[in-house]
């Protein structure tokens, strides 16, 4: 379990509008039985390692309705970041009505009977690493998060380079030192790319970003100098740095980056508040197909209304088929099909990223998305 960030307040961790309104409204009566799993518990303890989207399958068909989930209990749970390991949710049922009810307050605290009988909150001191549920499994985006990464323009392209490696070295390994010309950010820590591929909408073939694929990080060791020869003319030394980590080969002509500060967002599924639709561009990795827990880019981002979080819909496109119990023998198209949900966790101007949460058939690119 991730703990928080000591930079980090709850407070500070994102609730729309929108899905505050929907917890309140849902929060005056509860959901409707009929909203609920067919299989929802009478109860359930948190565990650790549990997500609000684990917690969001047991008790709700869609597990992105959170809303409805935190509204169910929003005397109760303030924040929906703020449940934890060990807290039992209880599911109360009244009026074709139900509504989801802490056995003990939020923050960790334990309720114990007093004299009188009647039952006040006790502090339970927890460690660090039993802090408040995360929205989705970080583990499965984590590694994308500085990793695949999205130019508005081509600027990679202007970026830094490297222009050699240590004599024998094609390849260059953790811990290589390898020289570098281009102009150095005020910075030691810096990410590797390859030369960036264009991001190309499959149906408007417009142009809507540069994907750069990332190899590595590396550190600057010593700043490149232009010092002047004995016979006037100016020699040019590149500048020295040692390579730190390696995820795919590194070599000469790749780029270098400044590394940005990391990211300690927590993700909360939410429906889109407006219809939205579009197609995956790509599969993040030069796959051909994706499967579950697999990364792909969608051709819609920030000015499309897409937000982190977004929960969206996955459609297999319906195939053409002749009908052979016409005489005609016309062709027809079969209705597309949605197969799987995806989960929006990186945007950029005009394309984001996606982790697929489920799926039945393989994705490829230029399958369609929607709002769920």
């Amino acid at each position: 379990m991730l703990s928080l960030p000591s930079q980090a307040q709850p407070g500070q961790f994102p609730i729309t509008e929108q899905q505050r309104a929907t917890a309140s409204q849902v929060a005056q009566a509860g959901v409707p039985l009929s909203e609920l799993a067919p299989n929802a518990p009478e109860s359930y303890t948190v565990k650790r390692g549990d997500t609000l989207w684990d917690i969001s399958k047991l008790f709700l068909k869609s597990p992105w309705r959170w809303p409805e989930l935190w509204g169910m209990n929003r005397e109760q749970i303030a924040n929906p970041h703020l449940i934890y390991p060990g807290q039992m949710l209880v599911l109360v049922k009244v009026d074709g009505r139900a509504q989801l009810q802490l056995a003990r307050p939020v923050g960790g605290a334990e309720s114990v009977a007093g004299e009188d009988g009647k039952l006040s909150p006790r502090i339970r001191v927890s460690p660090t690493d039993e802090g408040g549920i995360s929205a989705i499994p970080l583990n499965l985006i984590e590694p994308f998060l500085n990793d695949a990464v999205v130019f508005d323009t081509d600027e990679l392209a202007r970026a830094p380079r490297i222009v050699a490696t240590p004599e024998g070295h094609v390849l260059l390994t953790r811990g290589d030192l390898a020289y570098a010309r281009g102009d150095f950010a005020r910075t030691v820590d810096y990410r590797v790319f390859r030369n960036t591929r264009p991001l190309i909408d499959p149906s408007t073939r417009e142009i809507l970003g540069y994907e750069a694929p990332y190899l590595g990080t590396a550190e600057l060791i010593r700043a490149g100098d232009n010092p002047v020869r004995p016979d006037g003319k100016t020699e040019i030394v590149p500048a020295t740095i040692r390579i730190k980590t390696v995820r795919q080969e590194i070599g000469v002509g790749d780029r270098l980056s400044p590394t940005p500060p990391r990211s300690f967002s927590r993700y909360v599924p939410h429906a889109p508040a407006a219809p939205i639709s579009g197609q995956i561009i790509s599969i993040y990795g030069e796959g051909l197909n994706a499967g579950q827990n697999q990364i792909v880019a969608l051709n819609r981002g920030k000015q499309d209304g897409m937000e982190r979080g977004h929960v969206l819909a996955l459609w297999q496109q319906g195939r053409r088929v002749v009908d052979r119990t016409s005489e005609q023998r016309e062709e027809l198209k079969l209705p597309d099909e949605r197969h799987g949900v995806l989960f929006v966790f990186q945007v950029y101007a005009r394309v984001s990223y996606a982790l697929i949460i489920s799926v039945k058939e393989p994705v490829r690119a230029g399958d369609r998305f929607s709002q769920p």
